[in-house]
């Protein structure tokens, strides 16, 4: 089991995987160290890759793909071996039947360039939609549950989850990186990306921004969770991911939407115990 980068770069979710049933843990980890390195091959906390190398590295993760899905045979490549999270990730697939498709929407989306704003909030969505709630697909499918309303509430959380991490995103992005707020919510408000950058106490049109898509992200969790009932205990542990972002989004509010406030900054203490006793009720 290859647990050092979900651990390192992705705790909250690390913790959350923790609480898996023992014989789809191993699988989670692997999805999600594949997914953890994908982002950082664009970047990760603020830094920006150059361009071109960022494109290659994304052809490596692309290509890789399909060389996971080959038998382990010479041609499926030495550095698949060599590599420990696409071991991990070739084991997983050897294992358990896992839609290509999924997997490649975690590396084709961050084709998208870090310097391209979000036009829209439809738009924001999407995109978190093409890499948070992927990954939920593709752990719930691992699980061997096949249900639309399952597939329906990953969706709704993903998106939440997704929007939640861009905007704590925000105070570690670098001058040249678009912020996730898109540009009809700032032209709404009246607000440019610098004074987002900038995250005044006092700025109530950055204020009125951060709270209209934090929101979005607020509606995506309640209809993720009003489908709670209908969705299996395994998937429901899958879902855990839901406790963390709620936390966020909780805090968020609690800051007056302030991205910079403390309680905003720092890692949630409390978390290891609300994921024990939401997972201990089976809920999310």
């Amino acid at each position: 089991m290859y647990v050092p980068t979900p651990r390192k770069y992705d705790y909250e979710n690390y913790l959350s995987t923790l609480l898996l049933p023992q014989e789809l843990r191993r699988t989670a980890f692997a999805l999600r160290a594949f997914n953890v390195e994908v982002s950082r091959a664009v970047g990760g906390h603020g830094q920006l890759s150059e361009p071109q190398l960022a494109k290659m590295r994304l052809k490596f993760w692309y290509d890789s793909i399909d060389k996971c899905f080959e038998s382990a045979s010479p041609s499926s490549g030495s550095y698949v071996k060599d590599q420990p999270v696409l071991r991990e990730l070739q084991h997983t697939l050897g294992m358990r039947k896992l839609n290509k498709i999924y997997l490649r929407r975690l590396v084709t989306a961050r084709e998208r360039p870090p310097s391209q704003a979000f036009e829209s909030l439809k738009e924001l969505e999407e995109y978190a939609d093409q890499t948070f709630s992927a990954l939920l697909h593709l752990i719930v499918e691992a699980s061997g549950v096949r249900d639309m309303q399952v597939d329906h509430a990953a969706s709704h959380l993903g998106k939440a989850q997704g929007i939640a991490t861009l905007l704590r995103a925000i105070p570690l992005a670098g001058r040249q990186q678009q912020i996730c707020v898109p540009l009809e919510v700032l032209v709404r408000h009246g607000v440019s990306q610098e004074r987002i950058l900038r995250s005044a106490s006092d700025d109530k049109g950055v204020e009125e921004c951060i709270f209209e898509v934090a929101s979005a992200a607020n509606t995506h969790l309640k209809l993720a969770r009003q489908l709670q009932p209908q969705v299996p205990r395994v998937a429901r542990k899958i879902f855990l991911t839901a406790v963390a972002t709620d936390g966020y989004l909780e805090r968020l509010r609690q800051a007056n939407f302030l991205l910079t406030h403390p309680k905003c900054l720092k890692r949630d203490s409390m978390l290891p115990a609300r994921l024990f006793w939401k997972s201990l009720f089976h809920k999310y």
